[in-house]
């Protein structure tokens, strides 16, 4: 197994749809999932540079693990469901502080997931170039569901988030360019989610290789050669 150059971690409540974004990412379809249980990973390979992709369990029971999973993170997806105020609650109220572990100089994006079920727009399949801008209106139709968390909520959360860590708005990426509205369903703004990180993280695998530094723990090493030693993901 390729070692990875940088970690990315998706964190969420149950049911917003982490492994459905994945999923639509990695092998370009949307399918119905079960709850992860623990933790999954996937390698990226973005240019020469090995990602490593970690989704995250929601579950209660599993929230001692976040910790671990976000230790040395260089990016984390907070994830919610854009009908669901509680999914987005519990992202600073459950889920902020298992980023602690994760690099001083993390990224953080806030993704409000299934807005195929508000937007009319973000609800037209989109296979391709997703970084281009959607040719039509949002409305929200009488058969859409209604929609809880707007985009200046994710906003005003992003900067809470750098209080929270103690920087510098300034010197940190605009929020209303951390915030983004997918939907894993139709593909709306899901490449441009993974690949905007991926640009982003790519001075810091530069950065550490500079400084002879290694950012991720290499998982062949992880599993060890004792009966007693293991990895856990």
């Amino acid at each position: 197994m390729k070692k990875p150059d940088v970690k990315l971690v998706i964190l969420g409540d149950v049911n917003v749809g982490k492994t459905s974004l994945l999923h639509r990412y990695t092998e370009r379809r949307f399918k119905d999932t079960v709850s992860t249980v623990g933790g999954a990973f996937f390698l990226k390979q973005w240019g020469p540079y090995n990602i490593s992709i970690w989704d995250t369990a929601g579950r209660e029971q599993f929230h001692g693990l976040g910790s671990m999973y976000c230790r040395g993170a260089a990016a984390v997806v907070l994830t919610y469901d854009v009908t669901n105020w509680q999914s987005f609650a519990e992202l600073e109220d459950r889920f902020l502080a298992l980023t602690d572990t994760a690099s001083a100089d993390c990224i953080f994006a806030i993704v409000g997931n299934k807005a195929d079920l508000t937007d009319e727009c973000a609800s037209v399949p989109h296979p391709e170039a997703e970084r281009d801008a959607c040719p039509c209106p949002s409305p929200v139709s009488t058969t859409k569901s209604h929609k809880q968390v707007v985009k200046e909520d994710a906003v005003a959360l992003y900067k809470r988030i750098l209080k929270y860590k103690m920087l510098e708005e300034k010197q940190c990426q605009a929020a209303e360019a951390m915030c983004f509205e997918t939907s894993a369903k139709s593909g709306y703004n899901v490449d441009l989610l993974f690949e905007t990180l991926f640009d982003m993280v790519v001075p810091g695998i530069l950065r550490k290789r500079a400084e002879g530094l290694s950012q991720t723990v290499d998982l062949m090493e992880c599993k060890g050669t004792g009966p007693k030693s293991s990895c856990c993901y």
